[in-house]
C-alpha cells in the first residue's frame, strides 16, 4: 500500500519545538502546523519560506521553480493579446489586470480609483454577464463559456454592494474552484470581475474509474491524510472537474470534517490520484451590555479573563435575552454554538463530556484557582485552573470552561454579525437556523473544550496542549473550535514549558482569534465557496485578521488599554510567564519605535515591522510571526481612521480579494473597498500608512506564496509616466545565451498587468514594456533548468538595460531531470523525492527514519536518492539544503550524508560525505566532489542519520519528530557539460 505523508506534526514533535525555546536544544525546533495558533519566541521554525508545512496541494498551479516560471510565462503570453491590451489601455492609470498563467483568464480585473463600469439600472447579474459577453475575447474566454456559468451565489453585504460567484458546467459536472467572481454596487457600477474561470475546458474522459461513490472517496480522502478510512457522520463528496493546463480529469471533492485532520480534498476518480488538498485547521463587541439575571437560561462569564485588570470579575449573562439558547435549556447548544468538553477528542459529545446547569437552567460555575507547587504564575497575578501532575485535576473546571467559551463564542458572533463587520448569514456566518438561506439546517460551530484532556490517564498527550484551533468547511457545514489545556504534564515551569497550568479556553482574545479565522475563511473564497487562503502571505493575514479584530474590540469595550505613546495592544495575557511566547511585539508597535517592548525581533532592528521583515521577523518565514507586519499595518489604519472605520474596510476589503491574497493584493483590495464605501476619501490615508509599512506604489509580490517580496516605501506619483526594462539573461559558465527564460517585474500598483513578464528570445534577449518609471525591488529570471536570481532595478524615461548572468543547475527538475530511483515511502505528491530537485527551496522530500510504513525505531535506516541528469556533466560543486520540510520539526533536517557519482548506475565513487547540522539549515550547502570534480550522469545521496540528538537513545519514544521522519529540502548540481 502507498503511503501518505502527515500533515500535521506529531505530539512529540510539538512537545519537542516548545522545549527548544526554553532549554536552547538547537536540533529540535517548533514547526506550526495547522491548529496552532501562536509560535514561541526564539524557537526555530521551518527554515523554508513555501514548506509545505500544512499539507497543501494544487495540480493546477505545480510546485517548484519551473512551474512558477511556466504560470509567469503563460500570463505574459495572454497579458499580450490585442484585445487584452486594448481592454487594458481603455481603463486608464490604476486599472489592474491580474492574468491566472494556468488559465489565461482574470484572477482579478479592477480600478483602484474608480469602476469597470458606469451606474446601471439592470440587475448586478445582468450587469456582469454583459460585461463579460462584450469582453470576453479580452478577458480570455470564447462565448460558448458563457452558457458553462451557473450562478451559485448572489449575497448583498451590510453596504449594499452585491458579491457573485458564478461556477461553470462542463458535461454537467462542476469544475472544482474555477468559475466568475464579480462585485456590483447598489447603483449598478461593477467593482471587479475575477476568479480565473476556464475557457473550452473539454469533458472528463469516459475510462473507467477507481472510484466510484462518494464514500469511497471520503475514505481514499481519509487514507490520504493519515486518518481512519471509514467516513464519519460528517464527511462529504461530491464529482467534480478538475482543469489543469495539460487537461481536464474527473474527480470527488471530499470534505472529511470528522476526521482528525479535517481537509478539502480533491482526487482522480479513475487513478485515486490527488490533485488538490488544503487542510480545513487554522491556528492562535459589539457594545452589547452584560445582561442581569433574568427568568430565562444564563451563566457567569469572564468578559477578558480571569483577573484581568478590566473584565477580570464573572459577570451574569442572560443567554435567553441575547438568543442564544432556549429558556428551558438543559446544555449548552443554541442558534450559535454547541459547547462541551471534548475529553477524549473523538469530536462526538458524549453525555458526560455536556455541561450540565449548576442549577434550573444556569451555568453559574465560579473558576476554582488552583495552586501548583513550582508554578509561580498561579495567584502570581492570575489564577491557575488544573494541575498538570494531578490526573483528573481539570475536571474542577470543566463545566466553567465549557459556559465561558459559549458566552465568547456567541458574543464574537453577535459581534461580526453586527454592522460594520457584517458577517450575516448571507455572508456565511455560523449559526444553525438560516432564513435567508430557504430555512434550512446551518452550521453553529461545533465548539470544544478541554479538547484530549484525557487522552493520557486523566492528563492531555502531547497533541492536546497549549494549542487552540478553528476548523472552516465551505458554507453550510457546522466549523469545529477546540481549545487545549495549557502546560505540559511532567515538564518544568517556565523552563520546559513557559505556559501555565490555565484552559486557553478562558481569555477573550484566544476565542476570538481562532473564531476570526472563520470569519476570514468564509470572505476570501472561490467561485465555488472554498476558501483560498494559502500558507504564506495569505496565511499570515489569516492570522494577522485574527489578532486585529480581538485587539479591536477589547481596546473598543474598555477591556484593554491602547495609550498613545506606548506599545501595550499585547495578545494572550493569560498563557504563562511573558507573552513574547505567542508573538514577538505588541500591535501598536510603530515604524522607527525605540519602545522597549518594540525589539524588533529577529530582524536587526528594533521598532515595529514592514514588508521589507518579510520572512525575518522570527528568522525565517513563518505566517504568525510574518502576520505582526500585517497586523501592525491595520492598527496604524486603525489610529488614522478610526475603529469603526477600519473594521468596515478591512471586511469589505476580505469580500473583494482576489483567491490567495498577497498584502499587496489585500492593500488594492482596501482602496477599492474605500472606493465604494467611501468614494475614495480615504485614499490618500491608507497609502500613507502602507507606504510607511513597505507597501508603497512600487512595492512587488510574484502571488501570495511569494516568501519574498519586495519593499517600497513610496505613494503613488502624482502622474505615470511609463518606459521599458530591456536585456539578455545567459549561462553563467558558458557565457551563452540562456532562451526561455522568464523574466518577471514584481508589481501590484496599476497602471496594466500585475507582474509584467517577458520570455527571453534564442538570443537570450527580452523586453519588458509599459512599465511605470520608478524604483522597483524585485526583477526575477528563472526557468529552464537555472537558479532563480533577483536584483532591484531602476526604470528611467529612457529605458533600462538590465543584464542576469543565471548558473545552470543541472539537478533541476525544470532542465529535465528526474529521478531515478529512490528508497523508502513515497510521500508525493507534496512531499515526494521530485521535490528534491524542483530547483526550489520552498518544498522538499519527507521519508521516514524506520521501515516504510513509519515506524519508527532507535536504529535509523538510511534512505537514498539517485537523480538522473540526462547528461554527462564534469561537476564542480553539489550544494544541499538539508532542512526538515513537510510540517516536521528540525530534528527531522538531514544529518549524516553521503553522496556518490556514476556514468553508468552500476559503479558509484565517493564524491562527499559529511554531518549537518542546524547552523547549516535554511541554506545551500556547497559540497566540492573528492578530487575537486566529478564527471558523471547520476548522483546518489543517501541520508546515514538525521539531527535528533543521541537518535540511539532518544527514540522511538522521544519527543522528536525526528524519530519518526527524516528530510531533504533540496539538491543541486553545478558544473559544464562533459567533453
Amino acid at each position: 500500500m502507498q503511503l501518505r505523508h502527515r500533515r500535521h506534526r506529531s505530539a512529540i514533535a510539538l512537545t519537542a519545538g516548545l522545549l527548544a525555546v526554553v532549554t536552547g536544544v538547537s536540533t529540535t525546533t517548533a514547526s506550526f502546523a495547522a491548529g496552532q495558533h501562536r509560535p514561541r519566541a526564539g524557537a526555530e521554525q521551518q527554515t523554508d519560506p513555501g514548506a509545505d508545512a500544512r499539507g497543501g496541494f494544487d495540480a493546477r498551479r505545480g510546485s517548484g521553480d519551473k512551474a512558477r516560471a511556466a504560470l509567469l510565462r503563460d500570463a505574459a503570453r495572454a497579458a499580450s493579446r490585442p484585445e487584452t491590451r486594448r481592454l487594458r489601455g481603455s481603463l486608464g492609470d490604476q486599472a489592474l489586470l491580474d492574468l491566472d498563467g494556468a488559465t489565461g483568464t482574470p484572477r482579478l480585473l479592477t480600478r483602484l480609483d474608480g469602476f469597470l463600469t458606469g451606474r446601471s439600472s439592470q440587475g448586478a447579474a445582468k450587469v456582469t454577464l454583459g460585461y463579460v459577453a462584450d469582453h470576453h475575447d479580452a478577458l480570455g474566454l470564447s462565448s460558448k463559456d458563457l452558457k458553462t456559468f451557473h450562478l451559485r451565489r448572489d449575497y448583498v453585504d451590510v453596504d449594499g454592494t452585491h458579491h457573485l460567484s458564478w461556477t461553470q458546467k462542463v458535461g454537467g459536472v462542476d469544475v472544482f474552484g474555477n468559475g466568475l467572481q464579480s462585485a456590483v454596487t447598489d447603483d449598478g457600477r461593477l467593482v471587479s470581475l475575477g476568479g480565473s474561470p476556464v475557457s473550452e475546458a473539454a469533458a472528463a474522459p469516459a475510462s473507467a474509474t477507481r472510484l466510484d461513490t462518494g464514500d469511497q472517496a471520503i475514505s481514499a480522502a481519509r487514507t490520504e491524510q493519515g486518518d481512519p478510512a471509514a467516513p464519519g457522520a460528517r464527511d462529504t463528496a461530491h464529482q467534480v472537474l478538475f482543469v489543469t493546463r495539460t487537461g481536464t480529469h474527473l474527480g470527488w471533492s471530499t470534505v472529511t470534517m470528522s476526521a482528525a485532520h479535517p481537509t478539502l480534498t480533491v482526487l482522480d476518480a479513475h487513478t485515486g490520484g490527488l490533485l488538490f488538498r488544503r487542510p480545513l485547521s487554522s491556528d492562535a463587541t459589539s457594545t452589547d451590555k452584560l445582561d442581569a439575571p433574568k427568568a430565562g437560561s444564563g451563566g457567569l462569564a469572564y468578559q477578558y479573563f480571569p483577573r484581568a485588570p478590566r473584565g477580570g470579575s464573572q459577570v451574569s449573562v442572560d443567554y435567553t435575552a441575547k438568543g442564544w439558547l432556549d429558556r428551558n435549556a438543559t446544555k449548552l447548544s443554541g442558534n450559535n454554538s454547541h459547547a462541551y468538553s471534548d475529553v477524549n477528542d473523538d469530536n462526538v459529545s458524549q453525555g458526560t463530556e455536556e455541561a450540565a446547569p449548576s442549577a434550573g437552567h444556569r451555568w453559574d460555575y465560579a473558576l476554582k484557582p488552583f495552586s501548583v507547587p513550582g508554578v509561580s504564575f498561579c495567584d502570581n497575578p492570575y489564577p491557575c485552573s488544573w494541575d498538570p501532575n494531578v490526573p483528573y485535576s481539570w475536571q474542577a473546571n470543566r463545566a466553567q470552561n465549557v459556559a465561558q467559551v459559549f458566552f465568547y463564542v456567541n458574543n464574537w458572533h453577535d459581534h461580526l454579525l453586527d454592522g460594520p463587520i457584517g458577517f450575516t448569514e448571507a455572508a456565511g456566518n455560523f449559526q444553525l437556523r438560516n432564513s435567508t438561506r430557504g430555512g434550512v439546517a446551518g452550521d453553529a460551530v461545533d465548539t470544544q473544550t478541554d479538547d484530549g484532556a484525557n487522552t493520557a490517564a486523566g492528563l492531555p498527550d502531547g497533541s492536546h496542549i497549549d494549542n487552540a484551533n478553528m476548523s472552516t468547511p465551505p458554507d453550510g457545514q457546522a466549523p469545529t473550535m477546540q481549545m487545549y489545556l495549557q502546560h505540559q504534564p511532567g515538564t518544568a515551569y517556565p523552563d520546559e514549558d513557559p505556559f501555565s497550568p490555565t484552559n486557553v479556553g478562558d481569555e477573550a482574545d484566544t476565542v476570538y482569534h481562532e473564531y476570526t479565522h472563520g470569519l476570514s475563511n468564509r470572505l476570501v473564497v472561490d467561485a465555488s465557496g472554498n476558501s483560498t487562503l494559502g500558507e504564506v502571505q495569505a496565511g499570515s493575514m489569516g492570522e494577522a485578521w485574527s489578532d486585529w479584530y480581538a485587539m479591536d474590540y477589547l481596546v473598543d469595550q474598555g477591556l484593554q488599554r491602547d495609550a498613545r505613546g506606548t506599545a501595550d495592544i499585547v495578545l494572550f495575557q493569560y498563557d504563562g510567564a511573558g507573552t513574547a511566547v505567542d508573538r514577538t511585539e505588541p500591535l501598536d508597535c510603530k515604524v522607527g519605535d525605540t519602545t522597549a517592548a518594540c525589539t524588533g525581533g529577529a530582524t536587526g532592528h528594533t521598532g515595529g515591522y514592514t514588508y521589507a521583515d518579510y520572512g525575518q521577523v522570527i528568522g525565517s518565514p513563518e505566517v504568525h510571526a510574518d502576520g505582526e507586519i500585517w497586523s501592525q499595518t491595520l492598527w496604524d489604519l486603525r489610529d488614522a481612521l478610526g475603529s469603526t472605520r477600519t473594521e468596515a474596510l478591512v471586511t469589505r476589503a476580505m469580500e473583494l480579494s482576489p483567491s490567495n491574497p498577497s498584502f499587496l493584493d489585500e492593500r488594492n483590495a482596501l482602496l477599492s473597498a474605500d472606493t465604494v464605501k467611501f468614494g475614495g476619501r480615504d485614499s490618500d490615508a491608507i497609502w500613507k500608512v502602507f507606504a510607511n509599512r513597505g507597501m508603497g506604489y512600487y512595492a512587488g509580490s510574484l502571488g501570495g506564496d511569494d516568501s519574498a517580496p519586495g519593499a517600497d516605501f513610496h505613494r503613488p506619483p502624482a502622474s505615470v509616466r511609463t518606459s521599458s526594462i530591456t536585456g539578455t539573461v545567459t549561462d553563467l559558465d558558458s557565457g551563452k545565451p540562456a532562451p526561455g527564460i522568464t523574466v518577471t517585474l514584481a508589481f501590484q500598483g496599476g497602471n496594466g498587468t500585475a507582474n509584467p513578464s517577458a520570455v527571453t528570445a534564442t538570443d537570450g534577449s527580452y523586453t519588458i514594456a509599459d512599465v511605470p518609471v520608478g524604483s522597483y525591488a524585485k526583477l526575477t529570471a528563472s526557468g529552464a533548468g537555472y537558479d532563480p536570481a533577483t536584483t532591484p532595478v531602476d526604470v528611467t524615461p529612457r529605458g533600462t538595460v538590465k543584464n542576469f548572468s543565471l548558473r545552470r543547475d543541472y539537478a533541476a527538475s525544470s532542465g529535465g531531470a528526474t529521478i531515478d530511483s529512490f528508497t523508502g515511502p513515497d510521500f508525493g505528491p507534496a512531499c515526494g523525492p521530485a521535490q528534491a530537485i524542483d530547483n526550489s527551496q520552498a518544498t522538499g522530500w519527507g521519508s521516514t527514519t524506520g521501515d516504510d510504513d513509519g515506524t519508527a525505531t532507535n536504529v535509523f535506516r538510511p534512505k537514498n536518492i539517485v537523480i538522473d541528469l540526462k547528461q554527462t556533466v564534469a561537476i564542480t560543486e553539489i550544494a544541499v539544503d538539508p532542512s526538515a520540510t513537510c510540517g516536521d520539526g528540525g530534528s527531522a533536517s538531514t544529518g549524516q550524508y553521503s553522496v556518490e557519482t556514476s556514468t553508468d548506475r552500476t559503479t558509484w565513487t565517493p564524491a562527499a560525505s559529511g554531518t549537518f547540522t542546524a547552523s547549516d539549515r535554511g541554506r545551500l550547502n556547497p559540497l566540492t566532489p573528492a578530487g575537486g570534480s566529478a564527471t558523471a550522469r547520476y548522483v546518489r545521496f543517501t541520508i546515514l542519520g538525521n539531527q535528533t540528538p543521541e537518535f540511539a537513545t532518544s527514540c522511538p519514544g522521544g519527543a522528536f519528530s525526528g524519530c519518526q521522519y527524516t528530510d531533504l529540502t533540496e539538491i543541486e548540481v553545478y558544473g559544464k557539460p562533459a567533453a
